[in-house]
């Protein structure tokens, strides 16, 4: 079978491929969740389904604080590099000097 021969075949099969792609998407009902009528109505009975402290609105925080790390992050303490004490990880730290 020639190169041409065989480009045209893949050719002709990719694009029936696509028109089928399509065929998959097609599905009998409106929605994806169709059919969860039951649990629809299960979750509409329950006493109280949600969380109690999500109608918690009184959210501890500190002001001040808060403005601080805003501040740190517009304006950084120095961009010239990595601190002097900055180290890898590179094994167990071997103290140096004498004892």
């Amino acid at each position: 079978m020639s190169k041409s021969k065989l480009l045209l075949v893949l050719l002709g099969t990719s694009l029936l491929a696509g028109c089928a792609a399509d065929y998959l998407h097609n599905y009998d009902t409106m929605t994806l969740a169709a059919g969860d009528s039951q649990k629809a109505n299960q979750l509409l009975q329950t006493v109280d389904p949600y969380n109690p402290a999500s109608n918690n609105t009184k959210i501890e925080g500190d002001g001040a604080r808060s403005v601080a790390v805003v501040q740190k992050y517009k304006y950084p303490a120095s961009a010239s590099g990595p601190a002097a004490s900055t180290t890898a990880n590179a094994g167990p730290s071997v103290a140096t000097g004498a004892n």
